[in-house]
């Protein structure tokens, strides 16, 4: 489903080139739940935003579902993203100006589906999240963590091919952290591919397979308890 061949990302100043990432190589096959690990400042959200067409490489390839990425029209991109990846951020990245309930539409309005399908949709989240009484609110009303369950329930509304999430857990207190890795659990089981960043070595036991980063560049790529006791 992702391949990164050679993938670099730099920026050059007046005097050098900083490397963000280099020299990556990585394959992540359809259905996996692949976790990205590394100290701070390692490349692991630039990794993300270049799997999510948030960011371009600056050299190596990136193919997504055997599509050149790099080589693309940013329409092509558009297309890819809106309608195959999910996205749940750190900073959450609500729309202040919409309520809870608009919020987690939006993606479905982007996509065209019709006024009832998104009503259904939209209903099943706010359940599922048990966000139901708080459907009106604005972003600036609810704590963090709910913040955080709107950016999940956004991001899975649509049911992507491919979950991105950067530290979905890192503003949730550990009961709400926990329900939200057996949501992805959940979601992994019935197909979807997710990879995410954590700092929580509880967490990536969630998962399939941990890639490290250190410095920009993959230190190590191994499976994870859970994977070799299945």
């Amino acid at each position: 489903m992702i391949r990164l061949i050679d993938l670099d990302k730099y920026v050059d100043n007046k005097y050098q080139r900083i490397f963000i990432l280099k020299g990556i190589d990585l394959e992540i096959r359809e259905g996996e739940f692949v976790t990205v690990m590394g100290p701070s400042g390692a490349g692991k959200s630039t990794l993300l935003n270049i799997i999510g067409m948030l960011d371009e490489p600056s050299a190596g390839e990136y193919l997504f579902m055997d599509q050149p990425v790099n080589k693309l029209k940013e329409r092509k991109r558009s297309e890819l993203h809106k309608h195959h990846i999910g996205f749940v951020f750190q900073a959450y990245h609500l729309i202040d100006e919409l309520t809870v309930y608009e919020n987690i539409e939006t993606p479905l309005l982007y996509r065209g589906i019709k006024s009832s399908e998104r009503k259904a949709m939209v209903a099943e989240m706010l359940d599922r999240f048990q966000m139901v009484a708080k459907k009106d609110l604005f972003p600036e009303q609810l704590s963090g963590g709910q913040q955080q369950l709107v950016g999940v329930a956004r991001a899975i509304i649509g049911k992507p091919r491919l979950l991105l999430a950067d530290e979905p857990t890192g503003n949730l207190h550990s009961e709400q952290g926990d329900s939200i890795m057996e949501i992805f659990k959940k979601l992994n089981k019935e197909g979807m591919t997710i990879i995410q960043v954590t700092h929580s070595e509880r967490n990536a036991q969630y998962g399939d397979r941990i890639v490290r980063l250190v410095d920009g560049a993959l230190m190590s790529d191994s499976r994870t308890q859970k994977a070799m006791a299945s």
